[in-house]
């Protein structure tokens, strides 16, 4: 079995070393259009395998496509990273040329794969994947709702004072610092909503924070984070491969669920070995209906981006 990662930077590589680590694969391919950057990077995951006890086989390359040939799953990971004060909606311009290349790239010689997108703005690189590949909807996800319900346990942990391998959290809506939601009244630790441990405000406080992680680590490090996004990828190959059929949040094209058609967004899924398996419906109340709703309209904004850059 061979997974791609396409992308050697931070993230790229964070992810390609997280799968060599959980055994997924025989072979994974580091692809990246800098010379030498996926061969260097291949050659050091290479030297762990010794140190780390696994068998997985590095390959660098550097934008040759056939070396990802019959590759079960493919990660896109490339772009150009935020910098501080930017957001993901700046990215459009730069980002979408490079995913819709890599995934036509791709699909040359990988046609049954199934696309991970991590490449920013999250939502509207996804949906760009699903229109300009023409695969099924179950066959192209995109990572950011896992890695916010991460952070949002992060944040849940710290505010009760457990460990965050004993809550369940899931935010939806779009991977934006103004866009996701993080359901607060859903989220449970051993079971037991977490609204019964800490008050309103700390509430707020945590919906708060979850929403601003990602840049908040941009402001700290200078650029985008890379520990858990990478992580989060090889999370989710995790559940394809393994056909794990986990349950947690993606980013996948609705075609009327929660109200939404034609477009890319965060939503609870069911991930196994043919991709999105299922949609799970949350019965989300009024008000959080409200803030879905809004999330989807930022969305769209964005994904006119793609319009106006005839992409779409």
């Amino acid at each position: 079995m061979k997974v791609t990662v396409v992308g050697a930077g931070a993230v790229g590589a964070t992810c390609a070393e997280n799968i060599t680590r959980k055994h997924l694969c025989e072979e994974v391919v580091l692809l990246d259009i800098k010379e030498g950057l996926a061969e260097g990077k291949a050659m050091d995951m290479n030297q762990c395998a010794t140190l780390n006890g696994f068998n997985t086989k590095v390959i660098g390359s550097t934008n040759d496509y056939v070396s990802t040939a019959d590759s079960e799953v493919v990660v896109i990971t490339s772009g150009i990273p935020r910098k501080p004060g930017m957001t993901r909606e700046e990215l459009i311009g730069t980002n979408a040329g490079i995913v819709q290349t890599v995934t036509e790239n791709i699909l040359k010689y990988s046609p049954n794969t199934i696309i991970i997108v991590i490449s920013n703005p999250m939502d509207t690189m996804t949906y760009l994947s699903v229109k300009s590949s023409g695969l099924p909807k179950e066959r192209v996800i995109g990572m950011g709702g896992l890695l916010d319900s991460s952070r949002f346990k992060y944040r849940l942990s710290e505010a009760i004072g457990c460990s965050p391998l004993d809550l369940q959290a899931v935010v939806i809506g779009g991977h934006g610092d103004t866009t996701m939601i993080p359901l607060i009244k859903h989220a449970t630790y051993n079971s037991t909503p977490v609204t019964h441990f800490i008050t309103e405000d700390e509430q707020v406080k945590v919906v708060e924070e979850t929403m601003l992680g990602g840049a908040t680590l941009t402001k700290l490090i200078g650029t985008s984070a890379w520990y858990a996004p990478g992580a989060a990828g090889a999370f989710l190959v995790e559940s394809i491969v393994r056909d794990q059929k986990k349950l947690f949040s993606s980013c996948v094209y609705l075609d009327g669920e929660y109200g939404q058609s034609d477009i890319c967004i965060g939503v609870p899924t069911i991930i196994g070995k043919n991709g999105l398996e299922k949609i799970i419906d949350y019965h989300l109340d009024s008000a959080e209906k409200v803030k879905f709703d809004a999330s989807a309209v930022a969305v769209r904004n964005m994904n006119g981006a793609l319009k106006d850059l005839n992409l779409i």
